[in-house]
């Protein structure tokens, strides 16, 4: 059996780490890919990085209590916390989510025009 990895508290998530954690767009982007398809298989974002920075990505994201992910066998899964987000910072994670859509959009047209 894998140890599970561990997760904030509630009252243990900061606004502080919640910036820090999304300031990066590889994490944006994972953040937006669960929202839209919802608890998926970490492999998943292979495409946004690499595996070992995955997993830093993936790390930065719980440790900031953004995510729960949970080992099944040799996978792990991962999933937002809205409802643990949404308690703690009414309105942020939409917030965020909402901007990394108009991100992702401008960066399709930018890849249009080339």
């Amino acid at each position: 059996m894998s140890k599970q990895p561990t997760h904030p508290n509630l009252d243990q998530i900061e606004l502080n780490s919640i910036f820090e954690a999304v300031s990066d767009p590889i994490r944006r982007k994972i953040l937006l890919d669960l929202s839209e398809k919802g608890e998926s298989n970490c492999s998943t974002f292979l495409i946004y990085a690499p595996k070992t920075n995955l997993s830093y990505h993936m790390g930065k994201l719980r440790d900031a209590g953004m995510i729960f992910t949970r080992y099944e066998g040799t996978q792990r899964f991962s999933i937002i916390r809205k409802d643990d987000l949404e308690k703690k910072f009414p309105g942020l994670l939409d917030t965020i989510l909402k901007s990394a859509k108009i991100e992702n959009k401008q960066e399709e047209v930018s890849l249009l025009k080339v």
